[in-house]
């Protein structure tokens, strides 16, 4: 499933066929229930438990293709050869692809998948997947300036990289959209500005170059939203907000002024603010179809962009199952970097989801950047919490009043739904509501409704001391799942309990940060343990981007405020700031690959927080299945020294090392092979990733690995390494010194692995370690790699 990554879903469950959609009408009315089209599909009643959508893997040198003027109408054939011969074949064709992958999208029957995959050229066949989605200050957290000579100076501010962002679209009349001082688009540039519902040509410029929209897979599988929510675009415009956060996250101009209600005030950059965007709306009300983002992915590759931003994210697959890896490897083989959000399932274990070696998988962390509203309680105690609520300046909004949390019976009362409230006993009162099941901002709209007058949402033992914050609708604060224990414990004991909420505004360098992000997706990588995932972690906590003007701060559509920023988290928010430093390093050095691209953002990171001690996840230090290689640091990674580059054909020889069949690494990569000659041509081959993962099987005591590393840095550098290794482990390096002459050369070692755990002791599963190449004459250039070991 694809995961837009940032808010709790309200997505209506999934039908079990498309009979809703008999026939689909395009339409410019205002009003929309998403029953509109480009297209009419001519779906019979009988179609209507059988037919649902599938993805056709083609070979793409197909021995068939050639009696075809076109691969469309060679697409074609393979449904005329399927369906009934009264039938027309391009009724059932939603999307061909061609450059993401060789293949189709097409409604078809169980029936219907069984002659087609006995036809010669079908590579594979896959359902349609139903995936979810997953600023003023972080980019000075960051460490990114204009006056010191780091990253911007170095990229140009990311001037001349054209980002790809897949989303729910943008808000193009956006501030951070202007694009006063951009550069003119790129003659490469291929893509257009796809004309929709309020949607015009005219509404791209040079910041926003390109525009597009993909509708097919969700409009044949969805059922119509509820009345009570926000009215769908049938174009690139984002009603839902998610896509012009993200992209402004990744490449927004500068905006100063900036403010959510007055809150996290100052100038909003995105990353790369000198970058160019371009926007493929994939994501609608109810989340992201595979079809959808497959077909974004094959425009955007012959678009010409540099950089995909993915904040899509799930439950990890195998990768022959996994259309995002699918098409990301094509993305890679044109030399497009391709950034995806690790997911919103942590602290689950091997949650991380976009686990493909040619993806930098993202995780989230938090800012030192807090926004205080503090409960005190009537006995005179205090309680930590935090809002966007503009609490500040209204008097009226720290009124103490009265104390209630209702609970028992089967209304959900205790988590605030909506019409769960007895207005008798909330009446004027300030409301203590569960997080969980429903939207936090949501529960508050339900508090307000019933006549509250204010709210105290209470995290619970899942959420712990996560404080993710809203721009709540009425005077709000969130507490961690400490402080509603003693809370609680106050109302439980007290007749009459009382509070009063007390806002702080915004606070900034109080707290430790950076720190992972409970809900972030953790390692280990589920199907392959020699990749350490998620790569890195960078800001995803609290993060103030811009926002369209349809709808609140809280997104609810009885939110009437109008804001051109909020703030959401999520590994949605995590991904696009790596996207924007992708592309500063892109624009810094043109010709890097995506994966010199990515080792230098991995290698460069911090494993350190801000105040030079380990990065926390919770109450302990954070472990590698959490952060990857560390926390991002920009201003070294445009200057990383040294990098690991990966080949596209290595990735391939890796695939073969973990026993995938012929048939599932040409449904990967389109590259037919026999894996017995690779890996005889190439005895003890190892992926040259930037991190270090090592799995011992019962029996196994060593292994040796090899790297090599190009130098980027000085000619006549000198590297000497240091190793750090993990706990019951010997580490060996060979050679322990690299002399490189020359800029662009490479030298290689060997690392040996060896385990002094004895098989009986239980204790230790799992331990980790570091080794680090450092610059004999210049200490800016460190060059660092986590190791990561597990004994299964």
């Amino acid at each position: 499933m694809f995961e837009l990554s940032s808010s709790p879903s309200n997505t209506p469950p999934l039908p079990s066929s498309p009979s809703n959609y008999l026939c689909l009408y395009f339409s410019m009315e205002p009003k929309l229930h998403l029953f509109f089209s480009a297209l009419c599909f001519y779906l019979v009643s009988a179609y209507g438990n059988t037919l649902r959508t599938y993805i056709v893997q083609l070979h793409p040198h197909g021995v068939t293709s050639s009696s075809f003027p076109t691969m469309f109408l060679w697409h074609l054939s393979f449904l005329d050869q399927t369906l009934s011969s009264e039938e027309d074949s391009s009724s059932r064709l939603l999307y061909s692809y061609g450059s993401a992958m060789e293949g189709f999208a097409a409604l078809l029957t169980e029936t219907e998948i069984e002659l087609l995959r006995g036809l010669p050229d079908v590579v594979a066949v896959r359902p349609d997947q139903l995936l979810q989605l997953q600023t003023t200050y972080s980019y000075k957290f960051l460490g990114l300036s204009s006056t010191t000579d780091g990253a911007w100076v170095k990229s140009g501010f990311g001037r001349g990289t054209i980002i790809g962002v897949l989303d729910t679209g943008v808000w193009p009349e956006s501030p951070s959209f202007a694009d006063q001082g951009m550069p003119p688009v790129p003659k490469r540039w291929r893509g257009m500005c796809q004309e929709g519902q309020n949607f015009k040509a005219t509404s791209c410029n040079r910041k926003l170059i390109g525009a597009r929209f993909f509708i097919k897979g969700h409009h044949v599988s969805s059922v119509p939203p509820s009345e009570n929510m926000v009215d769908e675009y049938i174009s690139p415009r984002d009603s839902s907000g998610h896509g012009t956060h993200t992209s402004s996250t990744a490449g927004g101009v500068s905006v100063p002024m900036a403010s959510v209600l007055g809150n996290g005030a100052g100038v909003a950059r995105g990353m790369a603010p000198g970058a160019h965007i371009a926007v493929y709306k994939v994501c609608w009300f109810n989340g992201c179809y595979s079809s959808d983002i497959l077909a974004a992915i094959d425009v955007a590759i012959v678009d010409g962009v540099d950089v995909l931003s993915l904040s899509l994210g799930g439950f990890p697959l195998p990768l022959f199952d996994d259309s995002i890896a699918i098409g990301s490897f094509r993305a890679v083989e044109h030399g497009i970097s391709v950034i995806c959000a690790a997911g919103n399932n942590g602290p689950i274990q091997s949650s991380v989801a976009n686990i493909a070696p040619w993806i930098a998988t993202i995780g989230a962390s938090t800012l030192d950047r807090k926004f205080p509203a503090i409960v005190r309680m009537g006995n005179g105690e205090y309680v930590y919490g935090e809002s966007l609520f503009p609490g500040k300046s209204l008097p009226i909004a720290e009124k103490e009043l009265e104390l209630v949390y209702v609970t028992g019976g089967n209304s959900g009362s205790e988590f605030c739904f909506r019409g769960s409230l007895p207005k008798e006993k909330v009446k004027g009162k300030m409301v203590v509501c569960d997080r969980g099941v429903n939207g936090r901002a949501e529960k508050g709209v339900a508090v307000k409704e019933a006549g509250g007058a204010a709210m105290i949402l209470a995290n619970t033992e899942i959420n712990l001391e996560e404080d993710s914050v809203d721009a709540h609708v009425l005077p709000a604060t969130e507490i961690g799942y400490a402080e509603a224990v003693h809370l609680k414990t106050y109302m439980d004991t007290t007749s009459h309990p009382r509070a009063r909420i007390v806002f702080g505004g915004t606070v900034i360098g109080t707290s430790r940060a950076p720190e992972v992000a409970q809900f972030s997706a953790r390692g280990p990588n589920l199907y392959d343990s020699t990749i350490l995932k998620p790569d890195v972690i960078a800001p995803g906590v609290n993060i103030i981007a811009a926002w369209p003007q349809n709808l609140g701060p809280t997104g609810l559509p009885e939110d009437t405020r109008r804001v051109n920023f909020t703030v959401m988290s999520g590994t949605s928010m995590a991904c696009p700031h790596v996207s924007g430093i992708a592309a500063l390093i892109h624009s810094a050095h043109p010709g890097w690959t995506p994966a010199a691209i990515k080792s230098a953002i991995m290698t460069s990171a911090d494993a350190s927080d801000h105040r030079g001690k380990p990065i926390m996840d919770g109450s302990k230090p954070a472990a590698v299945f959490a952060i990857g290689a560390g926390h991002v640091n920009p201003n070294r990674a445009i200057d990383p020294g040294l990098i690991y580059d990966i080949k596209p054909d290595e990735y391939v020889i890796h695939l073969c090392t973990l026993g995938y069949t012929r048939s599932e690494i040409f449904t990967i990569t389109h590259r037919n092979v026999s894996c017995s000659e690779k890996l005889k041509m190439n005895r003890g081959f190892s992926l040259n990733y930037p991190s270090i993962s090592v799995a011992f099987k019962h029996g196994v005591k060593s292994k040796m690995i090899t790297r090599r590393l190009t130098n980027v840095g000085n000619p006549n550098s000198v590297y000497s390494v240091q190793v750090k290794p993990p706990e019951g482990v010997k580490v060996r390096v060979k050679p322990r010194r690299l002399i490189f002459k020359h800029i662009n050369q490479s030298l290689s070692y060997r690392i040996w692995v060896i385990s002094r755990k004895k098989t009986q002791t239980k204790k230790i599963s799992y331990a980790e370690g570091q080794l680090t190449w450092m610059n004999a004459h210049n200490s800016f250039h460190r060059v660092r790699s986590p190791i990561s070991v597990t004994w299964k």
